[in-house]
């Protein structure tokens, strides 16, 4: 939970950014917003929940779809895709039914580890769910997605992730990560995959781990089946939240020139995100950098792309004029 972790140390930095919000430029059309990347979650279950923790006094509160479309609809959201926040395996079918209460939300990404012996009869019977769109495995949960790879059986397991038209999320990247995912897209090129909160990703210093950092990115890129979240942007500088969008440029660009506007888009990471912003300067943040790139980029962005690495489906007017 090392992200985790990092992001509980950054939890007083929200007042300094709320202090100095940023105040990016709206498009003149507005263009309609997909969230792909939300967590729901509710501590007041019988049991609790294994995310967050009581500790987190940022976070730790029912963060569900009625909360989410009032800060989020003022601002042109109009769906989100819900990604797994628990390990447990009766939490898929929780968030399943939130969803499917709520036509907010456009999709789902559960939690199931490849190769277990429940792993296929849960698939199986999850898939049907036009809702269910994939499942997210990587360094997360004490899990190890490179060591796992070299498993014959998970990775039939990722096969059939494929084969029912789903899709795989990562988590926490980092270079023993991205090197895993080439190792899965090898292995399954057909596979969809997302790569979460890439620009939050520690780069490796100079030297031969920075360049096989950059060379399993660019193999990365190579797959078409490879998308990319902006996700995770604002970072603690010092005590401060850095506010500055040309702080942010030289990474985000790094990325954006490598996969393309075609395979990147827009996720928050919310209710995470409030560590260390308000969802509205989250937004403004990506935004002023996805503007520069032109209108059509924007339209990519912030919707299109979704579509092309989830396969969601319409659940409401806004969504099915998209």
């Amino acid at each position: 939970m090392r992200r985790r972790n990092f992001l509980k140390l950054a939890a007083s930095a929200g007042a300094s950014w709320a202090t100095h919000p940023i105040r990016a430029a709206v498009p003149a059309t507005p263009i309609p917003i997909i969230d792909a990347h939300i967590h729901l979650f509710d501590p007041s279950r019988p049991g609790g929940i294994p995310w967050p923790e009581p500790s987190d006094s940022v976070i730790y509160k029912p963060a569900l779809p009625d909360r989410y479309e009032r800060i989020t609809a003022p601002l042109g959201v109009v769906g989100a895709i819900a990604v797994e926040a628990s390990p447990l395996l009766s939490d898929n079918d929780w968030v399943l039914q939130v969803a499917a209460k709520n036509p907010v939300i456009v999709g789902v990404v559960g939690d199931l580890i490849p190769g277990a012996p429940d792993y296929a009869k849960e698939l199986e019977r999850l898939h049907t769910n036009p809702l269910f769109v994939g499942i997210r495995y990587g360094n997360l949960w004490k899990r190890d997605l490179g060591l796992d790879s070299k498993n014959p059986g998970f990775i039939s397991g990722l096969k059939l992730v494929s084969e029912y038209g789903l899709e795989l999320d990562s988590a926490n990247p980092d270079n023993n990560l991205i090197r895993a995912i080439v190792e899965v897209s090898d292995q399954v090129p057909e596979l969809r995959i997302v790569i979460d909160h890439l620009p939050a990703a520690p780069i490796p210093p100079p030297g031969a781990a920075r360049n096989e950092y950059w060379s399993h990115l660019r193999h990365c890129a190579s797959n078409p089946n490879i998308f990319i979240k902006l996700s995770e942007i604002p970072v603690r500088v010092g005590k401060d939240v850095q506010k500055d969008p040309a702080y942010y440029r030289e990474r985000l660009d790094d990325i954006w020139n490598l996969f393309g506007e075609d395979r990147i888009l827009y996720g928050s990471d919310w209710p995470n995100s409030d560590h260390l912003a308000t969802y509205a300067d989250t937004l403004a943040l990506v935004r002023g950098y996805v503007m520069q790139k032109g209108n059509a980029a924007c339209q990519k962005f912030f919707w299109k792309n979704s579509i092309a690495a989830y396969k969601w489906r319409p659940r409401n007017t806004s969504q099915k004029n998209l």
